[in-house]
């Protein structure tokens, strides 16, 4: 599952010294700062290769050195232990959940208005860039993509359970996500087969991230265990979870992509940055997906931030990477390339994003269905433990998905298992 990370902290600052002392993180070995080459840590699984071999082949004789750290969970673990030991890469991309935390601890990082980001944040979407902004004014990421939310689901096995393919008349199946559940009955009905890949990331955190209020009120409060939006998207999933429309198969491990190839599950709640996936994990399924709205219509999962640390050798090169592949017309462009929706509102109309029709999702406008999702969207405050207590949520969905918990319990346990984590 993407949030939930399978590798011990002191695995992650194993990996971190062991990447340091290889590819320059820091002391002696690091880059020497003549703004040819810089130290690039990122996550696995958003093909950030393809990202930095477009930068080098428009800048010639730039090297990045590029090291995908792990999940995105372990590469902000492993850059707290970097910046606690002083050896720190250049540039790292630290996922939207995991932000909070370090911006709270702004002088561990360059402020990036010392280049210029003051000029620029408004090319980005408000709520977004003032996720990266410390209260006392330091600007410390540059966001990258959100993660605007829809349903990718397989025509030919809904053609086979005697649903509509159509991906207007699919969305309308399911306004609600109580509808979403009553047409997963409908498909294991007709085919025996389970609907939905999982409870915990397809429904509880689709739903968790569609409304004004999540882990923390807007003053920075934690009210996780007080918020309704929270309650509802939990029920959700346990509902899910009791309908027996689950495949019970965890978001990105080895059965899930196995599973997705095979056409074990029908439907994954897909946002933007999902597709990627997809596509790598069935390439035999080319043309056999389309894409619905999200019941609700609208939501934000994911998004991450590009940041400099404070001790970088190569902060000027690290920035133009970030200003050149961060603009609007760069974040378009990654778009056509990846999925990854940009950041920046001035490109939602144009026609390289408007009129973009995906070829392997049955050439679904993904430009418009995403930016779409978007448009109801009600931001919500992320704050510094958002990741840790969205992960013992998860971690209770999917132990009663697993037949290890009680789902009359389950609510009670997610709760007392995030006031040990988090000590609140």
């Amino acid at each position: 599952m993407k949030l939930r990370t399978t590798a011990p902290i002191v695995l992650a600052a194993a990996l971190v010294l062991t990447t340091a002392a290889a590819c320059g993180g820091g002391g002696s070995a690091q880059p020497s700062g003549d703004g040819k080459s810089f130290e690039f840590w990122s996550f696995t699984g958003i093909n950030q290769k393809k990202s930095v071999e477009d930068y080098q082949k428009a800048n010639p004789g730039v090297e990045v050195k590029l090291t995908e750290v792990g999940t995105s969970v372990e590469t902000a673990q492993a850059l707290t232990t970097a910046l606690a030991g002083g050896k720190v890469p250049d540039l790292v991309l630290i996922q939207g959940d995991d932000l909070p935390k370090f911006v709270q601890q702004p002088q561990n990082f360059q402020d990036l208005r010392q280049y210029g980001a003051d000029k620029i944040k408004g090319d980005y979407l408000d709520w977004v860039i003032s996720q990266s902004t410390a209260k006392s004014g330091e600007i410390i990421g540059i966001p990258t993509d959100v993660g605007g939310m829809a349903v990718a689901y397989r025509t030919d096995l809904f053609k086979e359970a005697g649903l509509p393919t159509d991906r207007e008349e699919v969305s309308k199946l399911w306004p609600t996500w109580d509808a979403f559940i009553e047409t997963g009955k409908k498909y294991t009905a007709a085919t025996g087969k389970a609907f939905v890949d999982n409870a915990a990331t397809s429904v509880f955190y689709q739903a968790v991230n569609q409304g004004p209020q999540k882990y923390y009120d807007p003053s920075g409060n934690v009210v996780y265990a007080t918020s309704p939006q929270v309650r509802t998207a939990f029920d959700l999933a346990i509902k899910t979870v009791q309908a027996g429309i689950t495949a019970k198969q965890d978001s990105f491990e080895e059965g899930w992509s196995v599973g997705m190839g095979k056409g074990d599950f029908a439907v994954v709640s897909a946002p933007s940055w999902m597709l990627g996936s997809i596509r790598d994990n069935a390439p035999g399924t080319k043309g056999k997906w389309d894409i619905a709205t999200i019941p609700g219509g609208s939501g934000n999962w994911g998004g991450s931030y590009l940041a400099i640390p404070k001790g970088a050798a190569n902060p000027k090169a690290a920035w133009d990477y970030i200003s050149k592949t961060q603009s609007p017309q760069g974040q378009l462009d990654h778009f056509a390339d990846s999925g990854a929706l940009p950041t920046t509102p001035s490109v939602y109309q144009d026609p390289k994003l408007t009129g973009l029709k995906d070829p392997f999702f049955s050439d679904a406008p993904t430009g418009k269905i995403y930016t779409d999702s978007l448009l109801g969207l009600k931001p919500f405050l992320i704050g510094p433990d958002s990741s840790a207590i969205g992960q013992e949520f998860l971690n209770a969905i999917t132990n009663v998905e697993q037949g290890k918990g009680d789902p009359a319990k389950a609510w009670d346990a997610a709760l007392a298992n995030i006031k040990t984590a988090i000590g609140k």
